[in-house]
């Protein structure tokens, strides 16, 4: 396969990129491939192998500031390029630290009551209709009322945070990107101002105020953390649990075993995580220095992305990773990333799929796929993986 010549963001590599990934593998578990149409490549890795050799190598950066100084300041760097996620130590250990407290295990499990009763809401609104497209009417709202009701954004505004939040990581052309940016920024603007005066008990009142050895977020960081928060706190879980259900759906034998013992549920994320997981790519990082990488030459500044959905797929690691299988014993998956950036959100996300398939089984147990596999249509972005829309019958 001429990897320099496949495009790996096209929508027919989307259908089914896992083909793809299985005759690259063996060949090419490093490698430079075409990035979008514009005439720039960047190193991918497709192994996991490689791919936790470049989430762990702290050659590979984050932060665009340090790799172009000239082009990239904190002026014309968008807030949400800011966050924890996209800069390094020891910016990233600040910013991490002043966040993670509203993530503890512990705060996460309070939330647990509250989830289900919201999954069991938006069960219930769907019964009216027998065919639904599942990711408007139960995918997306559970997880953006969790992340808004816990940052204290109102209701009536989670909408908008959809249409915000799919600018941002669909491919869109940059008018668009800008155009979205700058609501989003609007809209921070102003809510962070009222919460100032009238701070509440939620997370994005604590992050306001969140001090760590005498160091605050400043407006820019706490933009940027806010957006990071709403868009990877919705997005990555939206996709769980939508390309969660298409995968059961199209394995019956494992939706009936999952049927039968509800207990498997918590084991069957983590293979659902694996086997068709919500983010397909990494972020971007950036090679600090030249060097020798699994035997390929990276130059200073090369730009750097992980296929975590290749990796997760790799037989070396793996026992038929191609079979779906909710009582695998082990899955050292990288659905979450690994190493510095692995995400803090992770057990908020486990928490929220966990519940929501659990709901929708126990409400509808007879739900099938409404249309052919081919039919659905896949979103092209340069991170996320997931469905445009998933119609399903109810009962």
């Amino acid at each position: 396969m001429d990897i320099k010549s496949l495009d790996l963001f096209s929508q027919q590599f989307h259908q089914n990129p896992y083909d793809y990934y299985k005759k690259i593998r063996p060949h090419q578990p490093f490698a430079k491939v075409k990035m979008l149409n514009e005439g720039h490549s960047t190193w991918m890795a497709f192994t996991y192998k490689a791919a936790e050799a470049v989430l762990k190598d702290n050659r590979f950066i984050k932060d665009m500031r340090t790799v172009f100084p000239d082009e990239m300041t904190d002026e014309n760097l968008p807030p949400i390029a800011q966050s924890m996620l996209f800069v390094d130590p020891p910016d990233h250990h600040r910013l991490r630290s002043l966040v993670q407290s509203g993530f503890t295990p512990k705060r996460i499990e309070k939330l647990r009551g509250r989830i289900e009763e919201i999954a069991r809401e938006q069960a219930k609104i769907m019964s009216n209709k027998r065919t639904v497209d599942f990711i408007n009417a139960y995918a997306f709202p559970i997880p953006i009322r969790v992340i808004c009701e816990l940052l204290g954004i109102p209701s009536e505004d989670q909408l908008d945070f959809q249409r915000w939040s799919n600018a941002l990581v669909d491919i869109n052309d940059d008018s668009e990107y800008d155009k979205v940016n700058l609501e989003f920024m609007a809209y921070l603007e102003k809510l962070t101002e009222q919460k100032r005066v009238s701070p509440g008990e939620d997370l994005m009142s604590y992050l306001i105020q969140a001090e760590e050895g005498g160091e605050r977020l400043t407006v820019s960081e706490l933009y940027g953390v806010i957006m990071l928060l709403i868009v990877a706190g919705h997005e990555t879980t939206v996709n769980l649990i939508a390309n969660g259900l298409l995968a059961l759906l199209t394995h019956p034998e494992q939706l009936a075993l999952l049927k039968v013992d509800p207990s498997l549920v918590a084991q069957a994320i983590e293979e659902l995580l694996r086997f068709n997981g919500p983010v397909e790519f990494s972020t971007d990082r950036w090679a600090k220095e030249s060097f020798t990488f699994m035997g390929q030459q990276v130059e200073k500044g090369d730009h750097v992305i992980v296929s975590l959905a290749s990796a997760d797929h790799d037989p070396s690691v793996f026992v038929k990773p191609s079979n779906l299988d909710i009582t695998r014993e082990k899955s050292p998956h990288l659905a979450f990333g690994k190493g510095l950036h692995y995400c803090l959100g992770a057990p908020l996300a486990r928490l929220e799929g966990e519940i929501a398939i659990r709901v929708l089984l126990e409400e509808y147990p007879d739900i099938t796929l409404a249309a052919e596999l081919s039919e659905l249509e896949w979103r092209q972005s340069l991170i996320i993986r997931g469905l445009k829309q998933l119609p399903v019958k109810l009962f």
